[in-house]
């Protein structure tokens, strides 16, 4: 078995009034007292088949820093973190809503935020929800403020009423199967490994080290499966490719008929935003593989309607879109792009990555020209 716990590192679970959560933190801070020490509590939060496992090495750079008290929580669903089901037509607020009552449960007043992906998402939310309690927020390869898939134009107009395109039913079933069979191996493109190698990381950071590629996979199979978690229920549509989002399960939860947090924009309290990505991200791109939009364009989805109907969603677009309203509106923001970097900045570059969140922490962002 997999020692998935780095020297240094370790979990603590924290019960909230809401559930069981599983907190990875090093190991000489201790949770229980992260409202009464000293030093900025700085919270990760984790992206989709995935855990707080990623975060291991920027927590143990951190530890360094006497004046930052860094710790990650795995969400509801991944990790060790209680497997509640994901009640999809809230978007990713069940999420939101367990990180708000771990913060509260910890006895944190205010709290930086770093989310990834998925993560990022969910941490804009909260950051909608309470912006007083939020002292800043990196975001990470985020996905676009207006959900995964089924969106056009940097305004996230919406492609179809259901929003067909998006939600659980735009999985790959051969993977979700690997997922629920625990495959360790990377004999066949759809394991965890081969997804990791391929997509989570761009090819010029391969190979990754064994043992920290061990623990990675270790952390994407800790993903429940089901229509409650990953990757959730669908419905059928007369809308090209024929999906529609369900209600249930982790997919579903970044519909773009549920999930919209382009409104920080109009937020009266805006803590400063560092956005950090790769430009050879595969995931979350304005031609994101994983788009089924952008597939259909590709010819490995049949019956396409056309770019006129169903363009790829410009995903990094309109993140910028929003982020420049933030700007305008009286936010902060900055943007740092990792040339070579695929999905995960922390994991490939993490020495980069623990620099520019160090700076972000310390000196506010200004807002562009």
């Amino acid at each position: 078995m997999v020692d998935v716990l780095l020297p240094g590192i370790t979990a603590t679970r924290v019960t909230t009034p809401r559930l069981t959560q599983n907190v990875v933190h090093p190991a000489a801070l201790e949770p229980a007292r992260l409202g009464d020490a000293d030093g900025e509590v700085v919270l990760f939060v984790h992206g989709n088949v995935s855990s707080a496992l990623f975060w291991q090495e920027p927590l143990l750079a951190l530890a360094q820093e006497t004046r930052v008290r860094p710790v990650a929580v795995d969400l509801r669903g991944y990790g060790d973190t209680d497997p509640l089901p994901v009640d999809a037509r809230r978007g990713v607020r069940d999420w939101a809503d367990d990180v708000a009552a771990l913060v509260e449960t910890l006895g944190v007043d205010r709290v930086h935020l770093v989310g990834w992906s998925m993560g990022a998402g969910v941490v804009l939310q909260y950051l909608l929800d309470a912006p007083a309690r939020v002292a800043s927020v990196a975001l990470v390869a985020p996905v676009s403020p207006y959900g995964f898939g089924g969106t056009a134009g940097p305004e996230g107009r919406r492609l179809a009423e259901d929003g067909a395109g998006s939600g659980g039913g735009a999985a790959n079933p051969e993977f979700v199967a690997a997922l629920a069979a625990g495959d360790t191996g990377a004999g066949s493109p759809t394991s965890p490994r081969s997804i990791l190698r391929a997509f989570y990381v761009a090819p010029g950071s391969l190979p990754l080290d064994p043992s920290m590629e061990d623990v990675f996979v270790a952390s994407m199979l800790s993903t429940r499966t089901g229509d409650d978690h990953y990757p959730g229920d669908s419905a059928p549509s007369p809308t090209w490719p024929g999906l529609a989002p369900g209600e249930r399960g982790v997919l579903n939860t970044m519909a773009p008929t549920v999930m919209d947090v382009s409104g920080i924009a109009e937020l009266a309290d805006k803590p400063p935003v560092l956005w950090i990505r790769g430009d050879a991200d595969a995931i979350v791109s304005d031609t994101s593989v994983f788009d089924l939009a952008y597939l259909g364009q590709l010819g490995a989805v049949p019956g396409w309607p056309g770019e006129a109907v169903c363009p790829p969603q410009p995903m990094v677009t309109q993140t910028r879109a929003v982020l420049e309203r933030y700007a305008a509106a009286g936010g902060t923001y900055r943007e740092v792009v990792l040339p070579g970097v695929g999905h995960s900045p922390h994991v490939e570059r993490p020495q980069e990555f623990v620099v520019a969140l160090l700076e972000h922490l310390d000196v506010p962002a200004e807002s562009p020209a």
